[in-house]
């Protein structure tokens, strides 16, 4: 009898379907590891600096980030507040409505973009409205699961600029035992791969600047 006598080889096809099963494992724990990351990165606590700045910023698309912008105008963090991302069409005295100031309350002090659709455009807009009002540090207020990537993208187009974090902490987020909260989860998982988004683009960027 040979050795060898009845053993069938592996065939290409079976490698292959193997070896893709094994790297799809792999990535998704490294995946997975990665979102544990960010979410430490997500501000827990709701203890603020209480350095002042030349703006306040604020990105809008989520609740009470335009009413805690206010209030920190009102509490003089800074003279200046621009909010970025706003529809079209909506003015000073139409937001100002919306979170039950008066028209008149604070308008000379808010300036508003129109320009930005997502947070790089967010940060693109804002640095063009500093460039303009030649100011070097800013308050950045944004929800706090939306704050690692704000930062981030921030960071990369002004790096120069001091940025002070100041998230906003919308009731229905669960931070604590996230992953318990479908909805919460399903939001971190987004933010995080929108955050791998971002910096696959900046490597991108970096790569097309070396050539």
């Amino acid at each position: 009898m040979k050795y060898g006598m009845g053993y069938k080889k592996k065939s290409p096809k079976k490698k292959w379907m193997i070896g893709f099963i094994i790297c799809s494992i792999l990535a998704l724990i490294v995946w997975i590891l990665g979102l544990i990351w960010y979410v430490r990165e997500v501000p827990a606590s709701h203890q603020y600096s209480q350095t002042k700045t030349e703006a306040i910023v604020v990105l809008t698309g989520g609740s009470g980030r335009l009413e805690v912008g206010l209030q920190l105008l009102s509490e003089g963090y800074s003279e200046l507040l621009f909010i970025s991302g706003v529809a079209r069409g909506v003015d000073v005295q139409e937001l100002l409505k919306l979170v039950r100031r008066k028209p008149t309350e604070f308008a000379c002090c808010i300036a508003i973009g129109y320009q930005a659709d997502n947070t790089a455009g967010n940060a693109f807009e804002t640095s063009v409205w500093l460039s303009k009002n030649k100011l070097q540090s800013l308050r950045l207020v944004t929800a706090s699961y939306h704050m690692p990537r704000s930062l981030f993208e921030f960071r990369r187009i002004m790096p120069k600029i001091k940025i002070v974090p100041h998230p906003v902490f919308p009731s229905q987020f669960k931070r604590k035992d996230w992953w318990r909260w479908p909805g919460t989860a399903e939001l971190l998982a987004s933010e995080f791969n929108k955050y791998l988004i971002a910096q696959f683009s900046l490597d991108q960027n970096l790569r097309l600047q070396k050539r």
